[in-house]
């Protein structure tokens, strides 16, 4: 495979940014060997934005020849209180639920689980006296409102009252990045702030320098879209509040889980937000793209309409269905059925995971939802 074709699996969709594309063409005719890593704290179910769309760029950087890494943030999750605070059950949850689900989509998606190196954070930091010099290291070229600004908006708006330990996240993040040696981190583009710190860093670290042909270079980002919440009410105004309106597994009808039976795909996608003409931020369109347009297709969507009002329409690709549905010429009814019987058909085979050797994994995330 040529650069140029591993240059176009990289910056599909879902990429939605690369800082910067000239850097990323570089690394990739040096020939090197270059590994990728993606961090997802343990929170709680997995819904779509996290294992489809994370997972497909995953796969991308597979097929590129990239090396891809998971990392299972566990330390992350416990400083943010989540399942409860309970770093036992965050443990566990990572290396069953998680890395389950993970290698479950992978493989559907197309890829190799086995060729993806799944990493629980804890791990990486016992005994490892260099991980913690470095994280020392990077804070020494970190100010304090740099730190404060790489936090989500929640952590904005808390002001002098944000816990100490929010503090601590992001030179975490950083640092991981380089004791990973990711050339490629990756991520939601609600995470470049960190990612352009770690390259604010990175000509000045002493441990851990990510160097390619004996030449020091700054992290390449990744950033892949993010899906619109179910129940948006409003747009954002720019990339300061996208995290506000993704999808989330704490506001469970904003979001579609990965295990979700296809009557409650169904119920979800037929009560979302999807107002006639409007194409950005219409979290049913992005699911169309994202389940029925990410690969090139052999045959034509069907979107079924009224007779009386023309009848079926052959869609071939996602800008003719965007300029169809921006015309008036398919009705929200129409797009959200098409939206639910895709995105059904791409998750049907999790589901039945989860109904069959799964079964185990899901009923344990359920009592734990249940005493949270």
């Amino acid at each position: 495979m040529d650069v140029d074709e591993r240059m176009e699996l990289i910056l599909r969709y879902p990429t939605e940014e690369v800082l910067t594309v000239d850097e990323l063409r570089e690394l990739l005719l040096t020939g090197h060997k270059l590994n990728h890593y993606i961090g997802f704290e343990i929170s709680g179910f997995i819904h779509i934005g996290t294992g489809i769309v994370s997972m497909a760029k995953v796969v991308d950087l597979q097929k590129a020849g990239i090396r891809t890494q998971v990392f299972l943030a566990d330390i992350h999750s416990w400083l943010n209180n989540k399942l409860g605070g309970d770093l036992d059950t965050i443990r566990r949850v990572a290396v069953t639920y998680y890395i389950e689900t993970f290698k479950k989509i992978i493989e559907i998606l197309g890829g190799d689980p086995g060729m993806t190196r799944f990493i629980l954070g804890s791990e990486l930091y016992s005994k490892n006296d260099e991980y913690w010099l470095l994280l020392l290291d990077i804070t020494r070229y970190l100010t304090l409102s740099q730190v404060k600004h790489s936090l989500t908006i929640l952590g904005r708006k808390m002001g002098e009252s944000i816990p100490l330990a929010y503090l601590v996240y992001p030179p975490l993040q950083i640092a991981d990045i380089f004791a990973l040696a990711a050339h490629l981190p990756h991520g939601g583009i609600d995470q470049r702030r960190a990612h352009i710190l770690a390259r604010h860093v990175a000509g000045k670290i002493k441990l851990f320098p990510m160097e390619v042909g004996g030449k020091r270079i700054k992290p390449v980002a990744i950033h892949h879209r993010l899906i619109p919440a179910l129940n948006i009410t409003s747009k954002p105004s720019g990339r300061e509040e996208l995290s506000e309106i993704k999808m989330s597994k704490s506001v469970p009808q904003s979001a579609i889980f990965v295990h979700d039976a296809p009557e409650e795909v169904r119920r979800k996608i037929y009560g979302a937000y999807c107002p006639p003409r409007e194409t950005e931020y219409n979290p049913v369109l992005e699911l169309l793209r994202l389940s029925a347009f990410r690969e090139r297709r052999k045959a034509p969507l069907v979107i079924k309409r009224p007779p009386q009002y023309g009848g079926d329409i052959d869609v071939w690709s996602y800008e003719e269905l965007e300029a169809l549905y921006r015309d008036g010429r398919i009705h929200p009814a129409d797009l959200k059925a098409a939206a639910a019987e895709e995105l059904i058909k791409l998750l049907e085979p999790v589901y039945e995971f989860f109904q069959g050797p799964g079964a185990s994994l899901l009923r344990e995330m359920n009592n734990i939802a249940v005493t949270r």
